[in-house]
């Protein structure tokens, strides 16, 4: 149980201390999913994105966008994402138009000094899973 506790310490003080990011920042990009489970082979129902989030502190942004599914449907999209390190976030997603709600993960590699790439899997609550791959773009303030 000590274990646990340090570990959690530990994270904890590092996750404070490990952004490049800081608030009032902005990541504008977009990304398509490479990988869904209602796909029936590949990149037959294309699904493309494009996200805008804006830092409120270092590791947590409000994010807006818009999603692009296979069938020409337009998706609004509002949520959030907390970045605990560095280069890894956890996001929250409510999808306007089609009634679903999305949890997911994600992994970032910066390159360059403002662009970055991002590995995103989703998990949608209509019981379906996604890999999502895209570019984005820090605007610092």
């Amino acid at each position: 149980m000590r274990r646990m506790h340090f570990l959690v310490f530990t994270l904890v003080l590092v996750s404070f201390h490990s952004f490049s990011q800081k608030s009032n920042d902005f990541l504008v990009g977009g990304a398509f999913d490479v990988v869904k489970t209602d796909n029936e082979g590949f990149v037959q129902k294309a699904q493309v994105g494009g996200e805008f989030n804006y830092f409120i502190t270092r590791n947590f942004t409000a994010t807006g966008g818009l999603d692009i599914w296979a069938d020409n449907v337009m998706i609004g999209v509002v949520g959030a994402r907390w970045y605990p390190l560095d280069h890894f976030f956890t996001r929250a997603r409510g999808l306007i138009g089609k009634n679903d709600l999305s949890l997911g993960a994600g992994w970032t590699r910066p390159v360059g000094s403002n662009f970055q790439f991002e590995a995103i899997g989703d998990y949608y609550f209509e019981r379906e899973f996604a890999i999502r791959v895209g570019l984005m773009y820090l605007i610092r303030r």
